[in-house]
């Protein structure tokens, strides 16, 4: 039996998803559960793109087999015309097996996003990506208004999910507020999957 771990899954292309990811992470360590960051390659338009198999830095690609054993699942991408970006949907499209067989009913997940202006999008984004998590059965963790940094952000931080404010050129960092709400979805999640993990063994 693998040991249980949340899946941070998501798609970079400047940077800032890429370490909203590590903070939901160091979140879910809190809890005492292992995180497995994954990523997804870009996708070309004219044909499938030849990309070698392990990226040259960052985290490794996912595998539906990543997201099939996951306890918990974050989800994360930049947002594009206020939906999620192409290689997340392509990949995310491709887990019917996974949908015929049930694999992640009753699992727990949340969403992640950063954008380029502050209201660029960031909650229609967030739930594009709620959208098949749902149709897979998953157990929707947002961000409750008891998160302080939710109601005092000058930046990012949505109830629907983390967010960040990356700014016109993509350099902004993620202020005290964002790395705070990053960390406190990681801690939901993995504190939720807990739950439900002991759930299932006091019923087996």
């Amino acid at each position: 039996m693998t040991t249980p771990y949340v899946l941070v899954l998501y798609y970079s292309r400047n940077g800032s998803v890429s370490e909203m990811a590590r903070q939901i992470a160091r979140g879910i360590e809190q809890a005492g559960l292992e995180a497995r960051l994954r990523t997804v390659p870009a996708i070309s338009a004219e044909c499938e793109a030849v990309a070698p198999s392990i990226p040259d830095e960052g985290a490794l690609y996912a595998s539906l087999d990543d997201l099939k054993h996951c306890s918990g699942l974050a989800l994360g991408s930049p947002t594009r015309f206020g939906n999620m970006a192409a290689p997340l949907k392509y990949f995310l499209d491709g887990t019917s097996n996974l949908w015929l067989t049930g694999a992640l009913v009753g699992k727990p997940a949340g969403v992640f996003t950063s954008t380029a202006s502050l209201h660029g999008g960031q909650e229609t984004t967030l739930m594009s990506m709620l959208l098949p998590l749902l149709h897979h059965g998953m157990l929707i963790t947002g961000l409750p208004y008891s998160e302080q940094a939710l109601l005092d952000t000058q930046g990012g931080g949505t109830p629907y999910g983390a967010s960040h404010h990356s700014g016109p050129d993509g350099k902004r960092m993620l202020d005290q507020h964002e790395i705070t709400l990053c960390r406190a979805l990681g801690l939901r999640l993995a504190k939720t999957a807990i739950l439900l993990e002991n759930g299932r063994g006091q019923e087996a």
